[in-house]
């Protein structure tokens, strides 16, 4: 561990709130299609058009965005009208206008580590969305490099720490995602810490590496820079 020279960090649900305004978009958009079938129902057909269009639209807003004006489309048999279209772009625009909301010790555990290490923003979404959010955010001038991806797989950890740093053994991820922040961090050979978030999208989950020689859970980013100082003893 005295050999970290690099820490990565995910973005959505681990430095700014994310996931609630995907949920409070949802809710709207159940109650706009309330006539139609019951909220259980449409949530499902939402997610599932979710789940198709991952590799069209990728991760983000707009993806999210398209996937519920298929979903009205298909649950009203192509009826849908006008009106609920433009209700479904208007709450789309507000999700992306949505002022930044860092969450508890982001900022003193950035500034703590930044010093000793290089820090490293990685982030699935939008290109576009993810840099408003991290301009807003006055976050930016902790981070050595900002990386943007499609998606987050070992080869992209792989990759990035090879480019910003000295390797994946010689890194660590930090975020709320076990499929994405963890698991595929571990397998590229880092060190990873989870930081649950109560609000992680369900298309996210996956099975906790209990065991795991580098695999570390915290309740939230303050004990951070602790568990740093442990590890490196």
């Amino acid at each position: 561990m005295g050999d970290l020279t690099t820490i990565g960090f995910d973005a959505d649900d681990t430095l700014w709130q994310n996931e609630q305004f995907f949920r409070m978009t949802e809710e709207r958009f159940v109650a706009l299609l309330g006539e139609h079938g019951e909220a259980a129902e449409i949530s499902g057909r939402l997610l599932e058009a979710e789940k198709r269009n991952l590799g069209f639209y990728g991760f983000g807003i707009k993806g999210f965005v398209l996937s519920m004006v298929e979903t009205a489309i298909e649950i009203t048999r192509g009826q849908v009208s006008a009106a609920v279209i433009g209700e479904i772009l208007a709450a789309g625009r507000e999700m992306a206008a949505h002022p930044v909301e860092t969450l508890p010790h982001v900022r003193e555990t950035l500034e703590a580590l930044s010093g000793d290490y290089r820090l490293v923003l990685i982030t699935k979404g939008d290109l576009f969305d993810q840099e408003r959010k991290l301009a807003q955010s006055g976050l930016g001038d902790f981070f050595h490099a900002v990386e943007i991806v499609s998606d987050k797989k070992a080869a992209t950890y792989e990759r990035i720490f090879a480019r910003h740093g000295d390797g994946a053994g010689r890194a660590m991820m930090v975020g709320n995602s076990l499929k994405s922040d963890i698991l595929p961090a571990l397998e590229a050979g880092s060190w990873a810490v989870h930081v649950p978030h109560e609000l992680t999208w369900v298309l996210e989950h996956a099975e906790e590496p209990v065991g795991h020689g580098r695999y570390r859970a915290i309740p939230h980013l303050g004990p951070l820079r602790g568990l740093v100082t442990q590890l490196a003893r």
